[in-house]
């Protein structure tokens, strides 16, 4: 029995795009005549057959939307996903949320296995693997599929679709700022998140306040790494034999090693080293002595405004309906460990 052919396999075997095989085999005018015959007969040579039932139920439409988040755990995605279902519900719209838990794999199964008319659209922030080795051919596909997708935090700037972002360069730059404002002339920061968009930018924001004020870069109080538990190894390291009156993290994990590192050193916070982190959740804010001065990431604005897009997109008559970006203006939260007195 022959095995039967996909979209994919047809437009990869072809050098095409999946969304002119598609639009060749539904005769599409956008797609010559000539490609149109090539394509109906490898397409019937490799034994390819539409899939009705996926085709019935993306013409249905399913008034759902795919939410793929890479980590459960951390409080941001969280609240990211509390603003989408806020809206998807008023919206009459179900959510399915799945967990890429920072895998490539995952993430790519998770959304063929949805895109066949199980869902409308996606809302995604992108896995870690994906961001390290820079692979985005699987969001490409599916939109030119059909199916649309909304990213946010951490998006990719080669994929055409909407985006909902935070200004973490200037929010960096300007959080770095305020500890120079507050007297801090040796700055350490401390990233797990290197290998991130998000992370990156924040380090260029840093490293632009440092730059605006005549700062010397200093290396060794800097510790730029991928994963928490070299962050976790390291971060003792910048208090030898270095002057410390200032840390900047670039992640709630970072916040909350920095603090304990501070006070297990015995600095006086915030009078001998003032902190600023890069985090809102309960444990940065609520549950940490001296409480944590924090960049707020608006989190359920930022599901809100992601889920607006993705509907919007959803129920306009437009046809090539322009992309947009979306950026949330983050807001510096002053706690005990800047703020003295």
């Amino acid at each position: 029995m022959k095995v039967k052919a996909t979209l994919k396999q047809i437009a990869k075997e072809l050098n095409v795009s999946v969304s002119t095989v598609s639009k060749a085999l539904n005769d599409s005018p956008e797609i010559s005549e000539l490609t149109k015959i090539k394509i109906k007969e490898y397409a019937k040579l490799k034994n390819y057959k539409p899939n009705v039932i996926g085709l019935n139920l993306k013409n249905r439409k399913t008034k759902t939307i795919g939410v793929i988040i890479p980590n459960i755990l951390n409080s941001f995605f969280a609240k990211v996903f509390s603003g989408i279902e806020k809206v998807a519900d008023e919206k009459g719209y179900n959510v399915i949320m799945c967990i890429s838990n920072e895998s490539l794999e995952k993430e790519a199964h998770t959304l063929e296995m949805l895109s066949n008319g199980t869902i409308d659209g996606f809302i995604l922030s992108i896995s870690e693997e994906a961001q390290e080795i820079n692979e985005y051919g699987h969001f490409k596909d599916v939109i030119n599929e059909g199916t649309p997708i909304v990213m946010f935090d951490r998006i990719a700037n080669d994929v055409e679709c909407d985006k909902v972002i935070v200004d973490d360069f200037d929010s960096a730059m300007n959080s770095t700022q305020h500890l120079i404002d507050l007297g801090c002339k040796n700055i350490a920061l401390v990233s797990s998140v290197d290998n991130l968009s998000v992370g990156k930018l924040r380090v260029e924001g840093y490293l632009q306040a440092l730059k605006d004020n005549n700062i010397a870069i200093n290396e060794r109080i800097i510790i730029r790494t991928n994963s928490e538990e070299e962050m976790k190894r390291r971060v003792e390291s910048i208090f030898e034999n270095n002057i410390i009156d200032g840390i900047f993290a670039l992640d709630e994990n970072d916040s909350v090693a920095a603090l304990k590192m501070g006070l297990k050193r015995h600095f006086r916070i915030p009078e001998d080293l003032a902190i600023i982190g890069f985090a809102d959740g309960i444990l940065a804010s609520r549950r940490l002595t001296p409480s944590l001065t924090t960049v707020s990431q608006h989190g359920v604005e930022i599901g809100e405004v992601a889920a607006k897009l993705l509907i919007d997109r959803l129920e306009s008559e437009e046809e090539n309906k322009p992309y947009e970006t979306v950026v949330i203006k983050t807001v510096l939260k002053e706690r005990e460990t800047t703020k003295k007195g």
